[in-house]
């Protein structure tokens, strides 16, 4: 997956330069399904965290992390689908 993520960078820096639509359209659904498969990876990651049953504190931790790694997934993937379905003008 975060192979994916440094191809979907790298592609998105090339296209900066050669400014193609279809490239955009591509990075776009590319992106939007690279983040869902890791927002579902993050959610199964979190669920085998919370059952290894770890102290109060650690748990705590644990769970913040958890939860920033989901916002920014979700941010991600939002920001993909505004690229995918905005108006091009």
């Amino acid at each position: 997956m975060i192979v994916g993520v440094v191809g979907l960078i790298l592609a998105s820096i090339v296209n900066i330069f050669l400014a193609s639509s279809g490239m955009e359209f591509l990075i776009s659904v590319v992106g939007v399904l690279l983040f869902a498969g890791l927002t579902a990876y993050d959610t199964q990651k979190i669920k085998s965290i919370y059952y290894a049953g770890d102290s109060r504190e650690v748990a705590g931790r644990k769970s913040i992390h958890g939860a920033l790694t989901l916002y920014l997934d979700f941010i991600n993937m939002f920001l993909f689908m505004v690229q995918l379905l905005g108006n091009r003008e």
